[in-house]
């Protein structure tokens, strides 16, 4: 594989912001070719370079500088760049020079939902930071159904901050919705060290079930576990 070469279903999602599933779509339909041949293969490599690739005619590029990449993230796999126990979230994207890419706001290997990865570290840093305040929303399973007076004390302190164990300041004021009673929506502007289980674990719940639903104004919609798609030049500016 050529330094400079991507999979086609990349190069289609980073030149039209269409999903992965969308580029896909369009290739079976027959509606791409590739140096003049029509190609329905989505995991063929295109030289970004060298290559013609056209969608109805009409031909496609791609910029060759930073990446910004959102992965709906399943469970099972780990946010790190070197293999432990289980497989690594970059092995779901087909993106070249994956060592130079980086992870903003890590999951569980047993959470799902949004993820950034990006080779833009100040950008990365502005996505992280509390400093920036970016809301993240979270959606929670728990263990042990709470009541209509405990869900009123959780919020009223989870909305001042809770000074959790081993920490020397207490958490950000942050907002939580209760579905039902095991059921909630958290959103925080901050992202301690596995925060959210932490958090329910200061009232004497546990979380069972873990699901990041956005990043800022970025949510998956269009985008089904373990699927990817490049951020729209938008959503890049709003960090």
């Amino acid at each position: 594989m050529v330094a400079n070469s991507m999979r086609l279903d990349k190069f289609i999602s980073k030149a039209t912001e269409l999903s992965r599933k969308e580029a896909k779509k369009i290739l079976h339909a027959s509606e791409v070719t590739v140096n003049d041949a029509v190609i329905k293969d989505p995991g063929l490599h295109v030289d970004i370079a060298n290559d013609e690739v056209m969608w109805m005619g009409e031909p496609l590029s791609v910029a060759t500088g930073n990446r910004y990449i959102l992965l709906h993230k399943p469970e099972g796999f780990e946010c790190t760049l070197k293999p432990k126990e289980y497989p690594i979230v970059t092995e779901l994207i087909a993106v070249p020079e994956l060592g130079s890419l980086r992870i903003a706001g890590r999951l569980d290997v047993d959470t799902t939902g949004a993820l950034i990865i990006s080779d833009d570290g100040s950008w990365l840093h502005r996505v992280t930071s509390p400093k920036h305040a970016h809301p993240k929303v979270y959606e929670l399973t728990l263990a042990d159904p709470m009541d209509a007076a405990k869900q009123e004390d959780v919020i009223k302190q989870v909305a001042q901050g809770i000074l959790l164990d081993g920490d020397y300041e207490p958490t950000k004021p942050a907002h939580i919705e209760f579905i039902d009673e095991t059921h909630a929506r958290l959103t925080l502007e901050q992202g301690k060290y596995h925060q959210v289980k932490r958090m329910m674990g200061y009232f004497g719940n546990k979380v069972v079930a873990l699901h990041r639903a956005s990043i800022g104004e970025i949510t998956l919609e269009g985008l089904d576990k373990g699927d990817s798609r490049f951020l729209t030049k938008e959503e890049i500016a709003q960090f």
